[in-house]
C-alpha cells in the first residue's frame, strides 16, 4: 500500500520555498501529487495552464511526484478519491500556521481519514512568498536564488508581454 499524500497551493510561482516543502514530504511519503488548485479569490500572474507546466517543469526530475489541477470542489473530497493520507502544507511562520490549522481541522471534519502534516522550509526561504516574489521579478529585481530557472525564464517573458502593452 502506498503512503501517499497531496501538496495542494496555488503556486504562482512555484518557488524553492515549494520545492524545498515537497522535498521533505517525499523523504515521508512514498509519492507526493502537487495539486495546483484554482482559487477564484487570488488574482494571479500566471495562467493556471503556465503554472501547471511550471511546476511540472520544475519536478520533473523528482520520482514519485505528479502534478494535477484542483478545477472545483473541495480539497477533502480531492484526497479521498486520491486515496491520499495526507496534506502537506508549508507554514513558514506563525500566521501561516494559525490560518493553516483552520483549514486542517475543517478537512478532517471533512475527511477523517487524512492528517494535515505541516512542514517548515529551509531557514533561507522561511520569509519568500509567491507573492513578494512576483512583484520583485515583475520589477526587474533578481529572484534568481528563490526560483527555478525555467520560472525565471516565464517570468522574464511576462515582463515582455507587460511591456508590450505600455
Amino acid at each position: 500500500m502506498t503512503n501517499k499524500a497531496i501538496y495542494p497551493g496555488t503556486f504562482d510561482p512555484f518557488t524553492n520555498g515549494h520545492l524545498d516543502v515537497l522535498e521533505r514530504a517525499l523523504n515521508i511519503f512514498d509519492r507526493v501529487d502537487v495539486v495546483m488548485a484554482e482559487n477564484s479569490q487570488k488574482s494571479t500572474l500566471f495562467s493556471v495552464e503556465e503554472r501547471f507546466m511550471m511546476i511540472q517543469e520544475v519536478v520533473k526530475d523528482l520520482p514519485n511526484v505528479s502534478v494535477d489541477i484542483l478545477h472545483r470542489g473541495l480539497l477533502a473530497d480531492y484526497a479521498r478519491q486520491a486515496g491520499a493520507k495526507a496534506i502537506v502544507r508549508g507554514v513558514r511562520q506563525v500566521k501561516d500556521f494559525e490560518y493553516e490549522f483552520q483549514i486542517s481541522l475543517l478537512n478532517r471534519h471533512l475527511y477523517p481519514e487524512v492528517t494535515t502534516v505541516f512542514l517548515m522550509p529551509n531557514v533561507k526561504y522561511t520569509y519568500v512568498a509567491s507573492s513578494i516574489i512576483r512583484e520583485v521579478a515583475m520589477l526587474g529585481g533578481d529572484v534568481s536564488k528563490f526560483v527555478h530557472p525555467h520560472v525565471l525564464d516565464m517570468f522574464a517573458r511576462k515582463r515582455e508581454e507587460a511591456d508590450a502593452k505600455s
